[in-house]
């Protein structure tokens, strides 16, 4: 490997914005899910997170170096390897993300893909309650798969002397010159961020306006003459 010498561009600006606006909408989803009053926002972040799934399994395929899922999808055996190492305490560096971590994305993406599927079918009322078991059942299994992602995250941090936070903030990471990524694609981000902003918008936009308190003082009025009469 080669030796590391300086700051190098490892995560594009895509992989950047797709991680943080799938972190917005996750929690913002999972702490809305209960709440009627924020019923609008909760489907609306849960289909933010559906689209933010499907542009990075197409970024994955398509995009810079370390975004593409064949730089970091290892089999078993390589997985292995690397939690051995870790007890070793001479843990294997990788640049982008390691095979441990990849199989917890990986897990992210199907409990993702089973989340906003089944959420999808309840809100249109194609299933039963097994549907609604479901859709809560991959919440919660999304929640633990986040929790373990951020816990190795901390883990590597610490095992590598490296801020894997900050990485993700700005591109970052320490390496050779030569296996830094040659563009960032910021353009591509903006897009990804104004398509989500845009959604947002018109779901804001078309969303039932609440009635004033005048007008539920009228329409309650007129109830009860009606009864009355």
């Amino acid at each position: 490997m080669n030796n590391i010498t300086t700051k190098i561009k490892v995560w594009d600006a895509p992989v950047r914005v797709f991680h943080w606006l799938l972190v917005l909408s996750f929690v913002g989803a999972y702490l809305s899910a209960e709440s009627e009053r924020w019923r609008l926002l909760h489907i609306s972040l849960g289909y933010t997170l559906g689209g933010l799934v499907a542009f990075r399994l197409v970024w994955g395929l398509i995009g810079t170096r370390y975004a593409r899922f064949a730089s970091f999808v290892r089999g078993p055996a390589a997985v292995w390897t690397y939690l051995r190492s870790l007890l070793s305490g001479q843990p294997q560096h990788f640049l982008g993300h390691n095979p441990a971590g990849a199989v917890a994305i990986i897990l992210i993406f199907m409990a993702s893909t089973a989340l906003v599927g089944s959420g999808w079918a309840v809100y249109n009322e194609l299933g039963g309650e097994w549907l609604s078991g479901l859709h809560e059942g991959a919440a919660n299994a999304m929640l633990l798969l986040v929790g373990v992602h951020i816990s190795g995250v901390l883990l590597a941090s610490w095992l590598h002397r490296e801020n894997l936070v900050r990485a993700m903030v700005n591109g970052l990471k320490n390496g050779a010159p030569t296996e830094g990524i040659g563009r960032a694609w910021t353009s591509v981000a903006v897009v990804l961020a104004l398509a989500v902003l845009g959604y947002w918008c018109l779901q804001w936009r078309g969303a039932p306006r609440p009635e004033t308190s005048t007008t539920q003082a009228v329409a309650v009025a007129a109830k009860l003459i009606e009864s009355c009469g």
